[in-house]
């Protein structure tokens, strides 16, 4: 399977709406919108992130759309966010992904986020060079409460 990125395109806005309302995905996640099916939240967010300093990429797999990733935030603070489909979990697309988009934005720090039950987010940002450097605890909207988090750095 070839893995890829690409500017983000109006087109795939759709898909990454469907894929962020999938209910084992947002629980995975734990730290997603406060309400995940609201269109118009959903839209006004992409905008914001598309018109600023982040760098926000398609994730796909054979020219197939199946999630997205991003570096965010103020410099030295910068952070990752990947999201793929749930229907491609296990076949290391995240990570493939994430390797790809820490090689075209060489900033650092760059910074993670985790929930620390996510074995397999925490799988991928340790592959790609990321390492724990605090615990914290935050409210996650997909749980319902408070969760652990893991926080990571990747420095080279």
């Amino acid at each position: 399977m070839l893995i890829s990125l690409r500017q983000v395109h109006d087109s795939d806005l759709p898909v990454f709406f469907r894929q962020m309302n999938d209910p084992e995905s947002l629980r995975m996640a734990a730290f997603t919108a406060k309400d995940p099916a609201d269109r118009d939240a959903f839209d006004a967010h992409w905008s914001r992130i598309r018109a600023s300093s982040a760098v926000p990429r398609t994730i796909l797999a054979d020219g197939d759309v199946v999630g997205s990733a991003a570096v965010y935030g103020e410099p030295g603070e910068r952070e990752v966010t990947y999201w793929v489909d749930r229907a491609y979990w296990g076949r290391g697309i995240a990570t493939e992904a994430l390797r790809a988009l820490v090689s075209e934005v060489r900033e650092r720090p760059l910074f993670a986020r985790a929930a620390a039950d996510n074995a397999g987010s925490l799988r991928v940002l340790e592959k790609c060079g990321f390492r724990s450097t605090a615990r914290a605890t935050g409210y996650a909207n997909a749980r319902g409460g408070e969760i652990e988090e893991i926080v990571l750095r990747l420095e080279t």
